[in-house]
């Protein structure tokens, strides 16, 4: 497959912001029982998950995908798709459209290239602006991914618009924007470990002039940012999940949720999910970073 050629003008900053989430929400579409697998094995031993035998568990991304289909359907695969692609539209938009234009604010003037300390500041930056815009709508994707978890009968929310409601009914406005500082951290390394690895891979690429500006090289950084991102972002996103997840009362803060997820599993606690949040993050980002080139060209 043969990339278009780049355009004479560079795409403006609206261009990027829409495809950044149009290229995110596609990237959702294809990717997103890979993140429902990737909830699931990071709760597990936390929630209660209906099962033939009390002993058994969800051992591996296959085991734990096909344990979904079985007991609940393929439509759990996709149970929180509605607002993961709100978020995808309020959140890539933010942390990928506008990073460019960011990395430009960061970069003293009259500079031949952006150093890496301006793309890690522009990534912590764009990534921690839309943690601040988007984040009601990773607390209700994060829940109705769990809830696919339980029993019918114990499950809180009818629907997404629901679980707006009650969340807010139920634990105040801020219960929306729980787990705010755990998901700033992570979506900051994260940001950086997609972002600035990607333009750090792809700017090596064409420099040394082993690929052109085309799909392939776009494939082979896309590949290599999803590693990056979650080797260092897995540790912070387990936390996240499991303190967006809980009841009120459950954690009394943030330390409290570390402190008992390190005495209940150990350090292989942190690391729980890990081949999903890999298969999932880096098949997401070699769809998105694919569409989101493309977009621009097309734009």
């Amino acid at each position: 497959m043969v990339g278009l050629k780049p355009p004479e003008v560079p795409p403006t900053a609206t261009v990027k912001f829409v495809s950044a989430g149009t290229a995110a929400c596609i990237a959702d579409l294809c990717t997103f029982p890979l993140d429902t697998a990737k909830v699931w094995l990071q709760i597990q031993g936390e929630v209660q998950i209906p099962r033939a035998t009390s002993s058994m568990e969800y051992r591996g991304v296959l085991g734990t995908l096909s344990t979904m289909v079985r007991t609940e359907g393929v439509c759990s695969l996709y149970r929180g798709l509605v607002a993961g692609l709100q978020r995808q539209m309020s959140f890539a938009s933010i942390r990928i459209g506008l990073y460019d234009s960011v990395k430009q604010l960061y970069t003293p003037k009259g500079a031949e290239s952006t150093g890496l300390w301006a793309r890690v500041l522009a990534g912590c930056t764009t990534g921690a602006v839309a943690v601040a815009c988007a984040q009601p709508t990773d607390v209700v994707k994060v829940r109705f991914q769990a809830s696919a978890a339980l029993p019918d009968t114990a499950r809180r929310y009818r629907g997404t618009l629901d679980a707006y409601r009650s969340i807010a009914r139920d634990e105040g406005v801020r219960g929306l924007w729980r787990g705010t500082l755990p998901n700033i951290a992570r979506n900051a390394i994260v940001n950086c470990g997609e972002l600035v690895t990607y333009d750090l891979i792809k700017d090596t690429l064409l420099r040394a002039q082993l690929m052109t500006d085309s799909v392939p090289c776009h494939f082979v950084a896309a590949f290599g940012a999803g590693f990056c991102a979650t080797v260092v972002a897995s540790p912070v996103d387990v936390v996240k999940t499991r303190y967006m997840n809980a009841s009120p009362g459950q954690y009394q803060n943030l330390l409290s949720c570390i402190l008992a997820l390190l005495m209940q599993d150990g350090l292989r606690g942190f690391y729980k999910g890990f081949v999903p949040s890999f298969l999932r993050l880096g098949s997401w980002n070699v769809v998105m970073f694919i569409s989101y080139e493309q977009l621009q060209r097309a734009l």
